[in-house]
């Protein structure tokens, strides 16, 4: 599903990736983790084609990857809303940047899934941090691309609303998600694998390896 091989990635005479190899499968879920200033966002906006690959290839489905692509949706740490808007026509604005037209009955369903619909005529400017970061879950599910980015996408959420995005991540069906975070208990609920970005490199594992690796043990945080 994404496959990436031989990537580097440079600022002047820094180089920030170098070598990078990683896979993730179908319907897999992977945590990319680092630490600050390790190169994840440089990671991320190179698989986004946001930063032109320098060197090394990306591919998605089989495919190489060129520049920006509708097959991947993202939910960036701040997701840009309209705060005079409501809920709902914060989804139909970005519904109609990807068509002329939008499917009602599916903005519907996805605000019931991430717990909006009671509030989806209220004015976002109202909203909590939950309530937008839930909100922007939506609008990025509208999309309907087999494969989502993550970039934190519970930070600065209280436990409620940290619980909230998880149950929706998890309910998800057929899709290959790969997700930013910091937080070790979120990524042993939700995923699969780690994708540990250190010293400009990636190194994959297993959730249970990752934690034996880094001897973070169970209650590691």
């Amino acid at each position: 599903m994404i496959e990436v091989a031989n990537l580097y990635q440079s600022f002047g005479k820094r180089t920030v990736l170098q070598d990078i190899h990683l896979k993730i499968e179908k319907n897999e879920i992977c945590a990319l983790v680092g630490r600050n200033g390790a190169g994840k966002s440089t990671f991320i906006n190179s698989l986004l084609g946001i930063l032109p690959v320098k060197k090394g290839t990306i591919k998605i489905n089989g495919k190489e990857k060129r520049g920006i692509s509708s097959e991947i949706a993202y939910l960036p740490e701040k997701f840009l809303l309209y705060p005079s808007l409501t809920g709902l026509d914060n989804m139909r604005f970005f519904a109609r940047s990807i068509s002329q037209t939008y499917d009602e009955k599916r903005m519907e369903e996805l605000l019931q899934s991430v717990n909006l619909w009671e509030e989806r005529h209220t004015i976002i400017e109202g909203y909590s941090k939950g309530m937008l970061q839930r909100l922007g879950l939506a609008v990025t599910l509208y999309q309907d691309s087999q494969i989502l980015v993550l970039d934190e996408p519970t930070s600065g959420l209280d436990p409620i609303g940290r619980k909230e995005i998880l149950e929706t991540l998890r309910s998800l069906q057929n899709k290959t998600i790969l997700v930013s975070s910091h937080h070790l208990d979120e990524i042993k609920q939700l995923c699969s694998h780690v994708a540990f970005l250190e010293n400009q490199q990636i190194s994959k594992y297993t959730v249970a390896d990752f934690l034996l690796t880094q001897k973070l043990g169970e209650n590691g945080s």
